[in-house]
């Protein structure tokens, strides 16, 4: 299959959610503010599709337009929300749409996360490695940091 037309688990999951969306807001809102959810989701779904190819692109050595690409983006999603609020999208569905990436993001993190071990290596929970541990910097303290939190 050709590589713009693949189609990620995130935007297969993002699709139905945003059908769900647009679905549910037809009879519990009105029919305006469902075609703003669409509209809204329409945008975000170009959106996340260019910056998953732009992250590709990244990842994979080739960043040449990188930051071009990155503003060119932001730019044609600004343009699309103007256009879409000058044509009397309702803002509230229009944010709705929008935001339906995050959900999806998120769904499809939490299950593609690895597996716990059982049999991983860990700490006792009263052992005093633990206070050496800096879980703000992801690193053991060094003896000195913390002399001088001391004053």
């Amino acid at each position: 299959m050709s590589e713009s037309l693949r189609v990620e688990r995130v935007e297969r999951l993002n699709l139905v959610l945003c059908a769900g969306a647009v679905a549910a807001s037809v009879p519990l809102v009105s029919p305006g503010f469902a075609a703003s959810v669409a509209a809204g989701a329409l945008l975000e779904s170009v959106n996340f599709r260019g910056l998953v190819r732009a992250g590709r692109s990244l990842f994979a050595g080739s960043a040449g337009g990188w930051n071009a690409g990155w503003a060119l983006r932001f730019a044609f999603l600004a343009l699309g929300i103007g256009v879409a609020l000058w044509l009397g999208a309702h803002p509230v569905g229009l944010l709705v749409g929008l935001s339906l990436i995050m959900p999806s993001a998120l769904i499809e993190a939490w299950r593609s996360r690895p597996p716990v071990d059982p049999a991983a290596p860990a700490l006792a929970p009263d052992d005093p490695g633990w206070e050496r541990w800096d879980p703000w910097l992801a690193r053991e303290r060094d003896p000195d940091e913390d002399e001088e939190r001391a004053w």
